[in-house]
This record gives structure tokens, C-alpha cells and sequence, in this order.
């Protein structure tokens, strides 16, 4: 991706920019259906890191059976643009505003709904009690990430509250955030921690006369380690784009990465080191254990971003590798798309060096 030559931008469109390599895209995407196809897995990306309605539409079209969502702002938006299979991946902590919005957005679209506790699911009833569409709810639970859910054999309980509540309760989810890491065998325990939590859980709602028709997981890291058997659907978020850390752990190659920022060098201080106009806030702050520096610069793959201001990326090079001069375009992948993708308004799509498409972010800031 993006290491041949520099990125052409038509007139008017200043660097910094977010551009999309459309081969590296449409390869991740195609991929990952196929993938989930071979498997039996309904496939349900993740749509908190794209944030964009054309991205939503091309992996629909390649056949995910709806998106999954972070927050209720991002499910309004994709709502809007015509998503109409929704799940909120998360246990909302419904006040009165947010009830109001949720129970709107239940009455244009099939919407599910993360609980963890029989708190949220009673107050998550009384906002959609009446409702001319039902809302799912389904029980999460920690398979080791040590984030949000419930120990898996709590979770017949917590569904037991959903229904009480009057919510259709569909199944159980996890995330196996722990996967992250160099070592492979990493990524292969988070996939076995998540099917023996899900299996548990499952069994938790039997006990409570509740059928879990919707077991949920699934993540990029571990894509490669997926069996049939109890995980039912997938979400993956990360695999349509890529990012610095996803190379870093070895969960895609360079030409994976569909996703960099475009930036000019506006300073050569030094012949070993090169000044680009994309600080923090275009490629976002994140760092990561796995990466050296704040991002990877797909044409000069050995260099490294040793400092990040807020619109300055300080680049060091290799001994002995010439550098690129004022003026020219360079391309950065982020440590963490998701993060990078919320600073921007529109994604600038290329294919072959030339801008084609402008995607807006449409659920850009939608954070609450």
C-alpha cells in the first residue's frame, strides 16, 4: 500500500489527509467475508472504526448481515443512512435523554442492545416498554479481556432481569481483547478463552429457561483462529483498514494496510531526519507496546515517528537511507485507526495514486 510512489492530490486538497488505498480495501473487505462465509459465521463488522455509511455499504454488500456499533450516536447516524440491522456493542447506562433517543431509533430499525448488569437491563426495558419493534438484548460476558461483562456463569442471571423487563433476550457476546500481542499462541488462547466463555454462558441462560440464538465474538487479532462450534457471529472492526499495530502483531502484512495519512514535509532539519504536517491530531495519540514510534511509513518501512506534537511528526531514519525532500507527500499508518478516523471529516479514496471518491465520516464525533 502506498509505497511505490507519492500520493497525487488533486488541486485544493491539502495535506494533512486521510486517504483509502481502494485495492488494499477492497481486498480486506472481500477477505474477511469470504472468510466468515467458509466458517458458517454471520459476519457483523464493527463499525466504530470506519465511522463512514459508504464504508457500511460496501461490507453489506459483501455480505455482513448488519453493523455493530459502540455507542448510540453511532447507531443514530448509521440509522440515518440507511443501516437498518443495528447492535450496540456495549452495556449503555441509560439516563433520560438516552432513553428517549434509543426508543426513537427502535422504531426504524432491528436493534440489539449490550447488557452486563440487571441495573442497565431493568432501566433499558422501562426506555423501550411499548415499543412497536422489539429490542434484543444480549448478556456480555468477560472472556479475559478484564474489561465489561460478567463472569460467564452470572450471566443466566442478568438475562433472567432482561426478560423481566420485557426485553426479547437473543444470546450472549464477548470481546477477546486479550488476544493483542507478538506471540501467535496469544491470539490462539483469547480464541479458546472465548468459545469456553460463550459455552458457559450459554448454558447460564438455559438454566434460566432462555435460549441464547445470537452467540457473538470475534475480533481482528484473532481472525486467523476461528472454529465452528459456539460462536455464531463475528465483529471484527479493524481488518477493513488495518493499522501500525495490527502490523505489529503480525495480524497483516504492509500491503494490508488500506488506510494512511497523506502528509507534506515542511521541514529537513537534518540529513537523517524529515518533519511531516500530521501531528496528533490526524493520526491520533495512541501508542502501543507493539510499535516503535507513533505510526508506520509504508515508503520508508525502517523509519520511525519519534516525536508527535500536535501537527508535527518528527521522522528519524535509517543511517544510510536518503530521506524525502520539501514538498513531498508521504504516507503514515496509524498505531490505531479507529482513533485516527475520528479526527477527520472525510476519508479521500485512491486507487492507483489519484483521489476517486470522498467518503464523508458521517459518524465522526457521535461518541455519546
Amino acid at each position: 500500500m502506498f509505497s511505490r510512489d507519492e500520493v497525487q492530490l488533486p488541486g485544493g486538497i491539502a495535506t494533512p489527509a486521510l486517504v483509502v488505498d481502494l485495492d488494499a480495501f477492497e481486498g480486506n473487505v472481500a477477505r474477511m467475508a469470504a472468510a466468515a462465509r467458509a466458517g458458517g459465521f454471520a459476519l457483523r463488522p464493527h463499525g466504530k472504526t470506519h465511522k463512514s455509511a459508504d464504508v457500511a455499504a460496501r461490507q453489506l454488500a459483501a455480505g455482513a448481515i448488519g453493523l455493530s456499533v459502540a455507542t448510540l450516536g453511532e447507531a443514530e447516524a448509521f440509522a440515518r443512512a440507511g443501516v437498518d440491522d443495528l447492535f450496540i456493542a456495549y452495556p449503555l447506562w441509560l439516563d433520560d435523554g438516552k432513553a428517549g433517543r434509543l426508543r426513537l431509533l427502535a422504531e426504524t430499525v432491528a436493534l440489539r442492545v449490550g447488557v452486563d448488569s440487571a441495573e442497565a437491563a431493568r432501566r433499558l426495558g422501562a426506555a423501550v416498554r411499548g415499543s412497536a419493534r422489539p429490542v434484543e438484548a444480549l448478556v456480555e460476558v468477560d472472556c479475559g479481556c478484564r474489561r465489561t461483562g460478567v463472569q460467564p456463569a452470572a450471566a443466566g442471571a442478568v438475562a433472567a432481569a432482561a426478560a423481566g423487563a420485557g426485553l426479547a433476550v437473543a444470546g450472549v457476546f464477548t470481546f477477546p481483547g486479550h488476544g493483542y500481542g507478538h506471540d501467535p499462541a496469544a491470539r490462539e488462547r483469547a480464541a479458546r478463552d472465548e468459545e469456553r466463555a460463550l459455552a458457559e454462558a450459554v448454558d447460564a441462560l438455559a438454566r434460566h429457561g432462555l435460549e441464547a440464538r445470537v452467540v457473538s465474538g470475534g475480533s481482528t487479532p484473532t481472525a486467523g483462529q476461528w472454529r465452528p462450534g459456539v460462536v455464531g457471529e463475528l465483529r471484527p472492526g479493524v481488518y477493513v483498514f488495518n493499522d501500525a499495530i495490527q502490523l505489529g502483531i503480525g495480524t497483516c502484512g504492509p500491503e494490508d494496510l488500506a488506510l494512511a495519512a497523506a502528509a507534506t514535509v515542511v521541514s529537513v532539519p537534518a540529513p537523517d531526519r524529515f518533519v511531516l504536517d500530521a501531528g496528533s491530531k490526524v493520526l491520533g495519540a495512541d501508542r502501543s507496546p507493539w510499535v516503535d514510534g507513533h505510526g508506520y511509513l509504508p515508503m520508508f518501512p525502517g523509519a520511525t515517528v519519534t516525536g508527535l506534537w500536535e501537527h508535527h511528526a518528527v521522522v528519524r531514519l535509517p543511517a544510510g537511507v536518503r530521506g524525502p525532500g520539501l514538498g513531498a507527500v508521504v504516507t503514515v499508518a496509524p498505531n490505531h485507526v479507529c482513533s485516527a478516523v475520528n479526527l477527520v471529516d472525510e476519508l479521500l479514496a485512491v486507487r492507483r495514486g489519484a483521489v476517486v471518491e470522498r467518503w464523508p465520516v458521517s459518524a465522526r464525533g457521535a461518541n455519546a
